[in-house]
């Protein structure tokens, strides 16, 4: 099996993708790409939010035709994502895009193809393949009767093919669905024939809430298991709130570290505070630090700093007060209405 450090790399501008680089978490704006000043306006808002590659759709000459003018107002790696129309993912790579969304067998004859892959190979830039289970082609349908694992990994393999029989192999490729189990099983299959680099994502997975839910259980039991080199969570929201969960995700299984780790303990009989408000607030107010911790809220003084003696900072709730702990260890008792100010004051005392 290809693990994420055995793919090949390739580079999206200056950014470094599969091998041994860090996985990257990418989005994609909802604006029209011709309305230079409203997709550069989000383009910064998903930069701020720790976006690392950002795509842009190109359906038309007009939004071709803008990609030089938002490219020297950014300073993230801009991807085209282009269907059908091959001379439209040659416009992009005149004008300095960095990475090109395509699948090579919907943009007509192999002269085409030949056209793209010269063009992307002159100018150092590569192409992911994106096969959606829900838009196989007739041939595989028939073949295998349903979507499946294996029609999606003939359907990269046949676009990937495409592109090697003219030399190109700085390719990436995702394979999603709309369904975690068929992703999973894709991704896991794909990781088996591929030694590309594989952009992971869960399809079509509906709002902020459940969207979230699917994606990480989607991505992060693939990320756990070696697999994907670039995430792109898909949510019906605002595109910075994928951002915000791709971050997530690789927090949690252990592939990205900075910012605050915030942790807190479920309710329960013992609990004497209003611990929902306090978490809330607490974690509020440390989201947006610039430091590598963890904080922590617990519900009691009962185990709270022994179960979260590996937090750096915390407070536990008692009876209308609470205590506040560094490591574990108690550093002091005070009111309930105190708490979040002292916690914050020990936080910002030890910068």
């Amino acid at each position: 099996m290809y693990t994420r450090d055995m793919t090949r790399e390739i580079k999206v501008g200056s950014l470094r993708l599969g091998g041994s680089a860090p996985v990257t978490v990418q989005s994609m704006c909802n604006t029209k790409t011709w309305d230079v000043e409203a997709t550069v306006r989000q383009i910064r808002e998903l930069r701020a939010a720790g976006c690392e590659i950002v795509r842009l759709a190109v359906p038309d000459t007009r939004a071709a035709l803008a990609i030089d003018k938002i490219k020297e107002r950014v300073d993230v790696p801009l991807v085209a994502d282009i269907h059908f129309d091959y001379r439209l993912a040659l416009l992009c790579a005149e004008r300095g895009i960095d990475k090109i969304r395509i699948n090579p067998g919907n943009i007509g004859g192999e002269e085409n193809v030949k056209a793209v892959a010269d063009a992307c190979r002159a100018r150092n830039i590569p192409i992911r393949i994106g096969v959606n289970a829900g838009s196989l082609e007739k041939r595989l349908l028939e073949k295998y009767g349903h979507p499946c694992p294996e029609a999606m990994v003939d359907s990269a393999q046949g676009h990937a093919e495409l592109l090697t029989k003219f030399g190109f192999e700085d390719i990436c490729l995702s394979l999603k669905s709309s369904t975690v189990p068929l992703t999973v099983a894709a991704y896991r299959m794909a990781a088996e024939v591929f030694p590309w680099p594989l952009h992971l994502g869960v399809t079509e997975t509906g709002t902020e809430w459940n969207g979230t839910i699917q994606s990480a259980v989607g991505i992060g039991t693939l990320l756990n298991e070696g697999i994907g080199n670039t995430i792109r969570v898909s949510l019906t929201a605002d595109p910075v709130k994928e951002v915000s969960a791709g971050i997530a995700i690789l927090k949690a299984a252990g592939l990205r570290r900075g910012g605050v780790k915030f942790v807190s303990c479920p309710t329960c009989g013992r609990t004497e505070i209003d611990l929902i408000g306090l978490a809330t607030k607490v974690e509020g107010l440390v989201r947006n630090l610039d430091r590598d911790i963890t904080v922590a809220v617990m519900g009691c003084v009962v185990n709270g700093p022994g179960e979260a003696r590996e937090a750096d900072y915390g407070i536990a709730g008692g009876k209308d007060k609470g205590l506040l702990f560094r490591k574990g260890q108690v550093l002091g008792t005070y009111d309930y209405d105190r708490l979040c100010e002292k916690l914050m004051e020990l936080i910002e005392s030890e910068k």
